[in-house]
């Protein structure tokens, strides 16, 4: 059977049980805390816990789930490579029930699927049930026991035998510490060559027993106080290593052949398609040997077959989280994307790769995979370019990092006087990954092959220092508040108030400018990228202005306006009463341009994509930003999207927020929440559309941000342009309200300014505009055919210069000229000169070296490394094919030094 056909008859089995097949959920989780979706049941969540009704009729359901495991508790990435089933990426396949079927149905239909379907051998099955030892939650499962021993005794095999026990660590689950939990049952096949161990390498990790399904039966719920009580609706929550179970059916033959069977999750068409990529790319060819154990392989095939299948690996871990929107980044799980692909450029090397290469595999796995898992064929484009610009920002620094690595084993080596061993300092490590971006895998990695350790203590306390002194910088001002003396809280009553009554609390001093602390506060502090509020403070006939308004812990800081020179300028009265006003109409427009970005928010998820997920913003009383992750968008979809706002501003929609327990919204993908943000046991949502505080509207986020009362007051929503900042990330720039207004008056009056300078009417602009650039090409063709005269009638004068040295005629000659005007003169000359052409010249300070070898001359001198050693002289880099190859720099003095030097290397 094909992969494909495994994952098909597995679907194919439990549609026929009357479960519903569901499309794998996104590998960016609906829960912020987690990392990856890396298991089945994650999107089934809300279901178990009770949050949304299960819309599956009959309550049971089926599907195939992609899921990566690089990080936190669940973490294989250094595995990865060294043996044959370790992966970051993979597919889980699964089946529930939402409290319909239990034990039985699962355990008959499991092994109905196993045995009769896919015909595995039943004496080389074994099933574990939950036994608890001292101190395990729950009872023996003696109804899975039952049920599994009466399948084994009609298959005529011994239930004492195959049926084995586990405690809590390998057969109790639970969701959390409490919550919905259970005992589980699992397959395991014994693939030794006799298939005769009778249970004794079941869960003793060793590679000739594999478990290839869990099932588990969600029964009890877990309580604080560590007591556990049944459940008023019982579930099952299976999942199968679909890489698993390919791989022992295919290497053995549809399970006939287990002497002398070659069984890996990488000896499968899963993987077969991304080795013959690889082996076009590289050259190389995959052998299939793996490494001793605790080693990064002993010779060059076993370190290049590492490199086959981390690549392969990592490849698939890349493409489809980024086609879930999830990006390579410096934070969270970007960070651990870019840990992994920088990791797989690194074994690149292995393979001989130096220039991007890791990009051209994603398009097999369009091909091959983008059937069951569409998003990966559609976002092909995107996912390439993102991983291609990855590539070629670690590929400027690996080569400098590689060196600087080589030299400290050279130091390491003479210190020990030429003998092995030894370990990478931490300062070294921190050093690499501070200035070269090599993650600490990535230093350990090449240590291990050296048979070298790092001192990882010194890095992790060298990281702390470092984060210590981000967060410093990162402080605002306002917390840098030498001392405090009230440890009463700011009680802000903004959302409903611009101005109140108030008592000063105290005064303090932050980086020479003075702030006010007081009891309660109309003003907004600065947070969630919407700035602090401005306005007035008055003591009796005295006042004083607020100039911005930020947060210290739980107390507000209202920053007032004083000379700078002043030596003791009045200031308010500690204790006194106070009367506060927030200027109107500022925070009337940093309300539009707040609740615009939530707008924006939906419209981009409409247009572009669920996952495409908020990553920072601005927002002002006169503009707003909005960072997202994505690929650039067309014009077409920034015009859907400012329609879809400008609609739903006509509406009119009511905006409202209530207080709900986080723990009630959590797991509520509707309610959008940020990944890595630490929420408390409240939180506030903010909903537009909908009943008021009802959680049912079309757009629902956690935010303590505020906002307009409706859309309507919004009145006009225009973006003003769209930009990267940083790879995979992009920025839109829009106002709204009269900002949006004055911007729309302003473009009128460039347009009508434009058509003035053209002598046109400003419907006639586009057309006078065209006519003008249609002039405009004619003039540069003639321009060019005249350069191209003159770069012939030049090409000409420097036949006279040609040479021969030794077999080989070259014409070696400085002509100071641009790129283009170059590249003319060598094509000219290629038609009347055979041999090596190679000129050089300066343009505007930039230096351009042109090399080409015409006829059989190409196995004599290779231009593109001919340009190679000739680049670095002038201050650049270069190269290209071997007939053809250009490079400069910008070091316009050593130019003629470089001429002589390619002399000398041609001779």
């Amino acid at each position: 059977m094909t992969s494909a056909e495994i994952r098909q008859s597995f679907l194919d089995f439990f549609r026929s049980k009357g479960h519903t097949i569901v499309p794998s959920s996104s590998l960016l989780p609906d829960s912020p805390n987690l990392l990856f979706t890396n298991a089945g049941m994650n999107q089934f969540v809300p279901i178990f816990l009770g949050l949304q009704p299960c819309p599956y009729q009959p309550p049971r359901a089926a599907d195939t789930q992609k899921c990566i495991r690089a990080g936190g508790k669940h973490n294989d990435l250094e595995d990865v490579g060294l043996d044959t089933y370790h992966h970051t990426f993979f597919e889980m396949l699964g089946n529930w029930s939402f409290g319909d079927y239990f034990k039985r149905e699962a355990i008959e239909w499991a092994w109905e699927l196993v045995t009769e379907v896919w015909r595995f051998p039943r004496e080389r099955l074994y099933a574990t049930v939950y036994r608890p030892g001292p101190g395990d939650p729950a009872e023996f499962d003696e109804e899975a026991w039952e049920h599994w021993a009466r399948l084994f005794r009609a298959a005529g095999l011994d239930p004492e035998v195959h049926i084995r026990f586990g405690g809590k660590k390998d057969n109790f689950w639970m969701m959390g510490d409490t919550g919905p939990c259970g005992p589980c049952s699992e397959i395991h096949v014994d693939l030794t060559p006799e298939g005769n161990t009778r249970g004794a390498l079941v869960n003793q990790g060793h590679p000739q027993c594999i478990e290839i399904w869990n099932l588990v039966f969600i029964q009890f719920n877990a309580h604080p106080d560590g007591s556990f009580s049944p459940l008023p609706a019982r579930h099952v929550d299976t999942g199968m290593g679909f890489e698993r179970v390919t791989a022992i059916i295919q290497g053995t033959e549809g399970l006939r052949h287990f002497a002398g069977a070659r069984i890996s999750n990488y000896e499968t068409d899963i993987f077969r398609p991304l080795f013959s990529a690889l082996e076009r790319l590289s050259g190389r060819r995959y052998g299939s040997t793996l490494p001793r154990p605790g080693t990064a392989g002993a010779t060059e095939q076993e370190r290049a077959d590492v490199a086959f299948r981390v690549i392969a690996d990592h490849i698939r871990t890349l493409s489809f989280a980024i086609a879930d929107g999830i990006l390579p980044s410096n934070e969270g799980r970007g960070y651990v994307l870019r840990r992994i692909l920088r990791r797989a450029v690194r074994y690149g090397r292995n393979l001989g790769f130096r220039q991007p290469f890791f990009y051209r595999l994603v398009s097999v796995l369009a091909d091959t995979m983008g059937e069951v898992f569409p998003e990966i064929r559609a976002r092909r484009e995107q996912v390439e370019e993102v991983i291609r610009q990855e590539e070629e920002a670690f590929n400027r620094t690996l080569d400098r990092g590689l060196q600087l690595f080589e030299e400290e084993i050279g130091r390491l080596q003479a210190a020990a006087g030429g003998a092995g061993g030894g370990r990478i300092s931490g300062d070294f490590a921190f050093k690499l990954y501070d200035t070269y971006g090599f993650p600490l895998d990535l230093t350990g990695l090449l240590a291990r092959e050296r048979g070298l350790a790092v001192d990882t203590a010194r890095f992790e306390e060298l990281m702390e220092e470092q984060r210590a002194r981000a967060r410093a910088a990162q402080k605002k001002t306002v917390v840098e508040v030498a001392r405090l003396e009230t440890d009463r809280p700011t009680r802000f009553v903004g959302y409903e108030q611009l101005e109140s009554e108030s008592r000063v609390m105290q005064l303090t001093r932050v980086q020479d400018r003075w702030a006010v602390i007081l009891d309660v506060s109309p003003f907004y502090a600065e947070m969630g990228g919407q700035v602090g509020d401005t306005g007035e403070l008055r003591q009796g006939d005295r006042s004083w202005r607020i100039t911005d308004t930020r947060k210290a812990g739980s107390v507000w800081l209202h920053f007032l306006d004083l000379p700078g020179d002043a030596e003791a300028p009045a200031l308010p009265e500690v204790g006194g009463p106070a009367r506060l006003r927030v200027d109107e109409d500022r925070r009337r427009a940093v309300q539009r341009h707040h609740t615009v970005t939530h707008l924006f928010h939906w419209a981009l998820r409409e247009v572009v994509g669920r996952e495409t997920m908020q990553k920072g913003s601005y927002v002002g009383p006169d503009k707003l930003t909005f960072d997202f992750n994505s690929a650039p968008l067309r014009p077409e979809q920034l015009r859907q999207i400012e329609r879809l706002v400008n609609e739903r501003i006509l509406e009119n929609a009511p905006v409202s927020a209530i207080e709900v327990k986080y723990e009630h919204v959590r797991h509520r993908p509707d309610i959008l929440q940020f990944f890595g943000e630490k929420y408390g046991e409240w939180v506030r949502v903010v909903q537009i559309g909908g009943t008021p505080g009802g959680l049912d509207g079309f757009s629902m986020e956690l935010c303590g941000g505020t906002h307009t009362r409706a859309t309507g007051e919004i009145g006009l929503f225009h973006i003003l342009g769209e930009s990267a900042v940083a790879a995979g990330i992009r920025r839109v720039e829009a106002v709204a309200g009269l900002a949006a207004w004055e911007r729309v008056l302003e473009a009128e009056g460039l347009l009508r300014a434009a058509a003035a300078r053209v002598n046109a009417p400003v419907g006639e602009l586009e057309r006078k505009l065209e006519s003008l650039l249609e002039q405009q090409k004619a003039l540069e063709k003639q321009l060019r055919a005249l350069q191209q005269r003159q770069s012939a009638a030049a090409a000409e004068t420097l036949l006279s210069r040609a040479e021969r040295r030794g077999e080989l005629p070259v014409l070696i000659a400085r002509y100071d000229a641009d790129a283009d005007t170059l590249q003319e003169m060598v094509n000219t000359l290629k038609s009347r000169f055979e041999g090596l052409i190679l000129l050089g010249g300066v343009a505007d300070g930039a230096v351009t070296l042109v090399a080409a070898v015409t006829g059989p001359h190409t196995a004599r001198v290779h231009a593109g490394r001919l340009i190679q050693q000739l680049a670095p002289l002038v201050g650049g880099r270069g190269g290209g094919r071997p007939d053809h190859a250009r490079g400069g720099g910008r070091d316009a003095a050593r130019l003629d030094e470089a001429l002589v030097r390619a002399r000398e290397l041609v001779g």
